[in-house]
């Protein structure tokens, strides 16, 4: 079965050229973890596409995205990539339609629980600059191009996300990490199960990745089971995105283990694990 990792990182080294504006890494790790890398990783572990996410290393400045787009070029049959942006500048409308134009890009991603600043700030569950007014113009950029918005948000935010969805409805809002559990917060634990507020909203997909930082038990990660399930039952599988978040779960869990889990998840039928697996990526983001 076709297998798309929906959340993957890399990142080239600390150069003079393309230099890093944090030192934001996984834990454990100093240099790089280069796109050829996770492509011999993606070969280990039967990996077919996966989407790169931008981190805090490149800022949101004008050369944020060059290291994802030389990663898109050099393996377009491998990878998308997902774009961040200096969403409180000036020239948004553009800047934004030249980030879309580029091949295999599939919209912007939003660090929305935390404070807004070139690089992703301390945390705050409330955050609301994602709502901001001067965003309208990228909304409606994402909604014309048919690119989606992939938002890191805690559950105290849900209800802005859902604002935003009713806002734009031609705009495709990815919940990425499953809403952002924190760990031990079982599946019947409010503010999580506000997440059931979103399922009304069709343009709302949740992303099932980091599951072994949210389960906080071994591998298969029995402990996330009531999540994945309610929101099966809340969502529904075409709705569902599978992603690892490799490598900042190095200390964690192997590539494999992240990706694997739902092969030994008895709970999944083979319909509901392709698409997980594929099926949603193929027909709610590439549209392929």
């Amino acid at each position: 079965m076709r297998l798309v990792d929906t959340h993957a990182h890399t990142w080239g080294a600390d150069t003079a050229e393309l230099p890093w504006h944090s030192a934001e890494l996984p834990p454990g790790w100093s240099g790089p973890y280069t796109h050829r890398t996770l492509i011999e990783r993606m070969d280990a572990a039967g990996v077919d596409e996966s989407v790169l996410l931008p981190t805090a290393l490149y800022g949101r400045g004008e050369r944020a995205n060059e290291y994802t787009i030389r990663a898109l070029d050099a393996h377009p049959d491998r990878l998308w990539g997902v774009g961040v942006l200096d969403y409180l500048g000036p020239d948004l409308r553009e800047r934004t339609r030249r980030l879309l134009s580029v091949e295999g890009m599939l919209g912007v991603r939003f660090h929305a629980c935390f404070e807004y600043g070139e690089t992703p700030g301390p945390m705050d569950r409330t955050a609301e600059w994602i709502a901001d007014d001067a965003l309208d113009s990228l909304y409606e950029e994402l909604g014309a191009r048919g690119a989606a918005a992939f938002v890191l948000a805690k559950p105290e935010q849900f209800g802005l996300v859902g604002q935003l969805a009713d806002a734009h409805p031609d705009v495709q809002f990815v919940l990425e990490h499953m809403g952002w559990p924190d760990e031990g917060t079982s599946a019947d634990d409010a503010p999580w199960t506000d997440i059931r507020s979103l399922a009304a909203r069709e343009n709302v997909l949740v992303k099932v990745s980091s599951v072994p930082r949210a389960a906080g038990d071994a591998f298969p990660y029995e402990a996330i089971a009531g999540h994945v399930t309610s929101l099966l039952e809340w969502f529904g599988a075409d709705r569902l995105l599978l992603g690892s978040d490799y490598p900042w779960l190095d200390e964690m869990a192997t590539y494999e283990e992240c990706l694997a889990w739902p092969e030994r998840a008895d709970f999944l039928s083979a319909r509901e694990f392709a698409w997980l697996s594929h099926r949603t990526f193929d027909e709610r983001l590439t549209g392929e």
